[in-house]
């Protein structure tokens, strides 16, 4: 085909293709003028099949059609799918090109990867690897931070470790990644001790990291560390985004500095519902009911439309303020449809929480009676907890027997019940749950406590 022709179809592509009707007219033409092999071609028009739902049509073009395919075409198509609503394609593109003895370069990887750990898939990823390494790109840094992150995601940090660790060459993402895999762990002190190693070594953060970073802090409870990072922003002025500034407001939140994460919120030019539920969620931690109330009502006026995540953090501000009533109002609009969406189990239970704490027990169990499911672990907790500090022994006893069934291995609810029995002098009671306990081989478990004094942090071990 004469160039002019082909360049006619580029600018269709670029230009003027407007629904998949076009779509499916160029692709016809492309088939017909036998142009589809050009690599320029191919790219853009799997371009317009991505922008117009059309994606499949690229594949099966690319994959059934081309006698002799170019690793261009099939690099862009792995790439397009692993941003795709199925990423579990590229392997099977990865496959095809094996299939074709295609061999992959190292820009057919991270995409690869990308997939891969979206999808979980940890085997398949270790299969991959072995390529990367007979075709010897394991020393290609954007290679290798893309394994990384595949072990980050799926939780295999050992992996993702002895990686990090063969690494000769790091950069930032690397950094970034091992830094969210111990987050992914509940490894929040050694994330921080890797943020800090990482400025050591001379890598300057980047957003990415800083978000891990505080989220580590918010889970560890080190504000020091998170209001350092809090000047690092400020300093070098950058823009407190929604996800950077939601971070910081989550951190404080979380370590007890709910002002200083109004402050956060209100600098922040643009925000959005993940915002707003994080100053309401915060506050609800802090116990400032009346206040987290304020803010959803404020949220509200200004026309951000509340989402499950905003209400069962609301519920959960009652709960620990003690307010019955405004639990009851929010948990019955939920119910009407007020806020568009049905109340799950996590609202029921949330509610159950509202009525226990409060010491209202007969109405929480006649609440459990009219749910549209049986009560869960979390239910039956609070009703202890709620029994417990009303001196409702039968009720607790009654909590505490569901807990053990729910969950036969858990040590606590043994203990529980033993010193309810206890309470109410039924010693040969306790003697039989004492004696279930050594049947089952169950132990009471030592309670930890942890206190940072100077930035050291001793843990001492107390009896349960």
């Amino acid at each position: 085909m004469a160039g002019w022709e082909r360049a006619a179809i580029l600018v269709l592509l670029k230009e003027s293709c407007r629904s998949q009707k076009q779509v499916r007219e160029i692709q016809a033409q492309l088939i017909l003028q036998k142009i589809y092999p050009n690599t320029r071609v191919a790219q853009h028009f799997i371009g317009a099949c991505q922008s117009h739902g059309l994606l499949n049509t690229a594949l099966v073009l690319f994959t059934t059609l081309l006698p002799h395919p170019h690793v261009y075409t099939f690099n862009t198509l792995i790439r397009v799918f692993s941003q795709s609503l199925t990423p579990h394609t590229p392997l099977f593109i990865y496959t095809h090109m094996r299939r074709y003895s295609l061999l992959p370069n190292n820009f057919t990887f991270p995409p690869l990867f990308k997939s891969l750990s979206d999808t979980r898939q940890v085997t398949q990823a270790q299969c991959v690897y072995t390529h990367v390494l007979k075709l010897g790109h394991h020393q290609d840094i954007y290679v290798r931070n893309s394994l990384l992150d595949v072990y980050a995601s799926c939780g295999h940090f050992a992996l993702c470790r002895q990686l990090f660790d063969e690494m000769l060459h790091r950069d930032v993402v690397s950094w970034s990644v091992l830094i969210t895999g111990y987050n992914s762990v509940g490894g929040y002190d050694d994330a921080l001790v890797v943020f800090e190693q990482m400025q050591y070594a001379g890598f300057v953060p980047n957003r990415v990291t800083m978000i891990n970073a505080l989220h580590a802090c918010a889970h560890s409870g080190n504000v020091d560390m998170g209001a350092w990072i809090h000047g690092v922003i400020k300093r070098e002025g950058w823009e407190l985004d929604v996800v950077l500034g939601t971070a910081l407001i989550d951190m404080y939140g979380k370590c007890g500095r709910v002002e200083e994460g109004l402050n956060v919120f209100r600098s922040m030019k643009e925000k959005n519902v993940f915002t707003w539920n994080t100053v309401i969620k915060g506050l609800a931690l802090a116990k400032s009911g009346q206040e987290a109330i304020w803010w959803f009502n404020k949220m509200e006026k200004d026309g951000v439309r509340p989402d499950e995540v905003t209400l069962l953090a609301v519920l959960s501000a009652c709960s620990h303020s003690g307010l019955v009533d405004m639990g009851r109002e929010i948990f019955g609009l939920l119910v009407d449809g007020r806020y568009g969406c049905c109340p799950n189990v996590i609202h029921y239970a949330c509610m159950v929480d509202v009525l226990a704490r409060s010491g209202r027990l007969k109405e929480a169990v006649e609440f459990m009676g009219c749910m549209p499911f049986g009560p869960t672990k979390a239910m039956w907790g609070s009703l202890l907890v709620g029994s417990k500090a009303q001196g409702d022994l039968e009720l607790g006893l009654l909590a505490a027997g569901k807990l053990i069934e729910l969950e036969p291995d858990n040590t606590a609810y043994y203990v529980h019940l033993s010193n309810l029995y206890a309470a109410m002098g039924r010693w040969t009671d306790v003697e039989k749950v004492r004696g279930v306990m050594k049947d089952r081989q169950l132990t009471k478990d030592l309670g930890c406590s942890s206190v940072e004094v100077q930035h050291q942090r001793n843990v001492g071990e107390l009896l349960a």
